[in-house]
């Protein structure tokens, strides 16, 4: 027997859809690429030379992304280092402060590792001037009168004898001019992140003495992490208590180009208000000043050429009589964007300080389930738990709305007989259809609208979740179970390299893990419950969906496809349970997806 030829709208219609999906999946990976720069690089070759900021993307950690630039810090770290320096010993924060120029200019977090390996050194923030990692703060003054020495970059300050600075011990570092002037810098750190440093000039000159303090952050771009359009890494600040995510350092990796101010072809933007607190920030990390006292002063952000930029405040003039002093105090917070430890810094005054997490437009929804998740990770003591219980929690909540609406839905199954009836008999009466469809919705007591609304409702919630799961550094380097150790990076086993036995790594698009293939199943399952679309074609369409979405999510973070596979299958329950709770609902569902399938195979 010969089978039939396809019906050619049918044919036309499945190529187009196969083409679509083809197109779809090469511009993917072009973004994934963008994303995910390093993924299917080989490692480079060592070479003592630095490297351009241009010519490497940044990755969402950030930092020295060459063998190259790595070298040529370590042995200029080694040079730097063994000069004239006061220790820095705290919690939170380790380093040094350059006597040269009193300079704040090497810092590094112990409670943050580089990698997941155990002997991974510490993440270093700061590094002094000249080194491929440069980052460091530095307070002064400028516009002394002539004839009036001020200390600058190569001025080597006093400090006591042993001194180390701790969060029990101050250190005051001091410097004389020829002239009367002596100035002092005392800083202080607490348990966390903040230095805290108080400038002061005492005049025991014969005349008044007029001077303005400055306090300014230098740092490159080759150490910073992508910059996109939902995630900002760059410039930021709080102006006229205003946190402002912008601008970039020279956009050559943002995603939205249109959206890009370039503060490297702008080379100085000021600031318009009052800076509450300024810097840069990552991602994960940020390097910010946060004035004690910031009436009057003015910032900026700058651009210095061969990939470094620089934040400043300048501070009002200062008129110091002889025999008199004036001083000023500038905090100085370098470390992670670990939300307890803003909260607690806003808490102390500094304004707004929690926002400098780029929560996006649902930041009131994102931070208290910031907050559930943080409690469960304390209480289970593993994200990935955490990260399930936190879905589980949500879709609970949520459960109700569900209900709600997919009641509505079966009442409006179960009145489809009566408004066929009523298409068929006012066919040729638009008007007169819709006002006695409306009529019998209003006797039926039937929302159409009710079953979408779990539908809309689920959208902020999953941004919020992704958006949670992606500034949260809570995340960064936590294991869930077996390979997965890394909840922030994506699956690392991929199933077309036999888990990493061949020697070949997948293009992104292809690199699809466990995790991946568990998320697509899960999607099939869900699939499988849903009611069918009308058109045999989108029915395809709508099959084929799940086996996307596989491969759209697999070089996403672990965690979030946790996230997504555990949403998958409480979708699934519930559907089951609702089913079970409407009868009549799961045999429509079930005779509508016969029709369909008949339907298909009567147009072959």
């Amino acid at each position: 027997m010969s089978k039939q030829p396809q019906n050619p709208q049918s044919q036309r219609k499945m190529m187009l859809a196969m083409l679509l999906v083809g197109v779809f999946l090469f511009i993917w990976d072009m973004g994934i690429r963008h994303f995910y720069p390093n993924a299917d690089k080989p490692k480079p070759v060592a070479s003592a030379t630095p490297t351009p900021a241009a010519t490497v993307k940044p990755t969402r950690e950030g930092g020295l992304e060459t063998v190259g630039d790595r070298l040529v810090e370590a042995q200029d770290l080694k040079t730097q280092l063994t000069r004239p320096r006061v220790a820095i010993v705290a919690p939170g924060l380790v380093g040094s402060i350059n006597l040269a120029g009193g300079v704040v200019d090497d810092l590094s977090l112990p409670g943050y590792k580089e990698t997941i390996d155990k002997n991974s050194p510490d993440v270093r923030l700061y590094s002094p001037a000249g080194t491929p990692a440069q980052h460091f703060a530095q307070v002064g003054w400028v516009n002394a009168p002539a004839g009036i020495a001020l200390p600058d970059g190569n001025t080597v300050w006093t400090a006591p004898a042993g001194a180390k600075l701790t969060p029990t011990t101050p250190v005051t570092l001091s410097w004389a001019n020829t002239t009367g002037q002596t100035f002092t810098l005392t800083y202080a750190i607490d348990k966390d992140y903040m230095i805290t440093v108080t400038q002061k000039l005492a005049n025991a000159g014969s005349a008044p003495l007029k001077v303005q303090p400055f306090a300014l952050i230098n740092r490159t771009s080759k150490t910073a992490s992508q910059d996109a359009w939902n995630l900002h890494s760059g410039p930021i600040a709080n102006l006229d208590e205003s946190v402002n995510f912008g601008p970039s350092y020279d956009c050559a990796h943002s995603f939205f180009l249109v959206h890009c101010t370039n503060l490297q072809k702008a080379g100085q933007i000021d600031n318009e208000g009052t800076p509450q607190w300024l810097g840069f920030t990552d991602i994960y990390w940020m390097s910010v000043l946060a004035p004690a006292n910031p009436q009057g002063a003015t910032s900026d952000f700058r651009s210095l050429g061969n990939d470094l930029y620089r934040a400043d405040v300048v501070y009002p003039a200062q008129t110091i009589a002889p025999g008199s002093a004036q001083s000023t105090t500038t905090r100085i917070i370098a470390g992670a964007k670990d939300n307890a430890i803003l909260d607690k810094y806003e808490a102390q005054g500094i304004n707004k300080f929690s926002y400098s997490i780029d929560w996006g437009w649902f930041w009131f929804f994102e931070k208290p389930i910031f907050a559930l998740l943080r409690t469960l990770f304390h209480l289970v003591g593993n994200f990935g738990v955490a990260i399930m219980l936190l879905t589980a929690i949500v879709r609970g909540i949520m459960f109700p709305v569900a209900q709600r609406g997919f009641a509505s839905m079966a009442a409006m199954r179960a009145i489809q007989p009566k408004v066929k009836a009523l298409q068929e008999r006012y066919k040729d009466d638009r008007a007169k259809l819709q006002e006695e469809t409306m009529k019998l919705y209003k006797e039926e007591k039937v929302n159409p609208l009710a079953g979408c609304l779990p539908m809309f409702l689920q959208i902020p919630v999953f941004f919020a979740l992704y958006k949670v799961l992606m500034v949260s550094i809570g995340m960064r380097h936590q294991p869930f179970v077996l390979w997965i150790r890394d909840l922030s990076a994506p699956d690392p086993l991929h199933i077309l390299n036999l888990f990493g036995l061949l020697p070949f790594t997948p293009p992104s698009f292809l690199g699809i893990g466990i995790l991946a293939l568990i998320l697509g199943f899960t999607m099939w399952l869900q699939f499988k419950l849903q009611p069918a679309a009308t058109d045999p074609a989108q029915q395809q369409m709508m099959s084929i969906m799940p086996w996307m979405m596989m491969f759209i999510m697999a070089p996403f973070a672990s965690g979030l496809l946790i996230y997504w596979i555990t949403s998958n299958l409480l979708t699934v329950a519930q559907q089951k349970y609702l089913y079970s709770k409407h009868p009549g609902m799961r045999a429509a569902v079930e005779k509508e997806r016969e029709v369909v399938a008949r339907a298909a195979k009567s147009k072959k």
